[in-house]
């Protein structure tokens, strides 16, 4: 029971913090119907920028705050200089131009950080376990889980109670019509872009400090951040939440489940790799079941 707890926990954390990462795709995939093949680079600006923070100044809000910073401005630079240009565009040149943004992000970043990885220290005040019940937990990673459901229901209160929330979703359903009606969508594309930037490296940083900060760490988290949107429905945030934290149970459920189960039946260094091959086949088990019973995915519209 104990094991089963710790587990749920540890899958809970790695659902909220891919659910960051998939709101501001599905935000931006929503809204402006554009394919962001580059959305991993900036969890990847994000994680840099808060490393190289904490190292000169030795304070982790500081180094989440200008991951915050320099993934949005990025994004927004991003925006404005690249993508502006290919709203109008097909699918295939919006993946060409994503993909090269994600070429020269990298080396971008290898020549102002190297190649070797950085590390950011987990905050003195959330190191360490604590008591839950039964098991002792990491203080950090209980505090990941807070956070990403905080940002959770900021993001509702931005999308449902606000003005700019308003015109968010007014802009995924008809975008002509609110331009007729005097909202400017280049700033409101701008807007969602930085927006979903900066929620991709807040995930990097945070991130950064369970694991190394490193060239290349946004792309496999990309991928499965576009199976979350497609499972939870393109451009609804209650999906992606949904979507994240059925794939954070499912992969760290699954990676503990199927070993033991298989180790019954082959010698056990076999069990741990075949298990862990499963648990992530498993995840694109569940998007096919998904879209073979709702093809929009859980809460997609239409």
């Amino acid at each position: 029971m104990a094991l089963l707890i710790e587990q749920v926990l540890n899958g809970v954390q790695s659902g909220v913090m891919l659910f960051l990462m998939a709101a501001g795709l599905t935000l931006i995939f929503g809204v402006m119907g554009l394919i962001n093949l580059a959305h991993g680079s900036l969890y990847m600006v994000g994680a840099f920028a808060a490393a190289a923070v904490a190292s000169a100044t030795g304070s982790f809000l500081l180094a989440l705050v200008a991951a915050l910073a320099a993934a949005a401005a990025a994004g927004a630079l991003v925006e404005v200089l690249v993508i502006r240009r290919l709203y109008a565009r097909d699918h295939l040149d919006q993946v060409l131009a994503t993909f090269a943004l994600i070429l020269i992000f990298s080396e971008g970043v290898r020549w102002i950080f190297g190649s070797f990885p950085l590390f950011l220290d987990i905050p003195a005040a959330l190191s360490g376990p604590v008591m839950l019940g039964p098991i002792t937990y990491s203080k950090y990673r209980l505090a990941l889980i807070g956070i990403g459901l905080v940002v959770a229901l900021g993001l509702f209160w931005l999308t449902q109670r606000t003005r700019i929330g308003v015109q968010i979703r007014a802009g995924e359903a008809d975008r002509e019509m609110i331009a007729a009606l005097g909202v400017d969508i280049g700033r409101l594309y701008t807007f969602v872009f930085a927006l979903g930037a900066a929620l991709a490296g807040l995930a990097g940083a945070l991130v950064g400090a369970i694991q190394s900060v490193q060239v290349g760490m946004g792309e496999p988290v990309l991928i499965l951040a576009f199976v979350v949107i497609v499972i939870g429905g393109i451009g609804s945030i209650k999906g992606a939440l949904v979507g994240a934290l059925l794939v954070g149970l499912t992969d760290t459920l699954g990676g503990v489940a199927l070993p033991a189960a298989l180790s019954l039946v082959m010698d056990l260094s076999a069990a741990q790799a075949t298990g862990a091959a499963l648990a992530q086949v498993g995840i694109y088990v569940l998007m096919a079941a998904i879209l073979f019973w709702r093809p929009r995915g859980l809460y997609g519209h239409g």
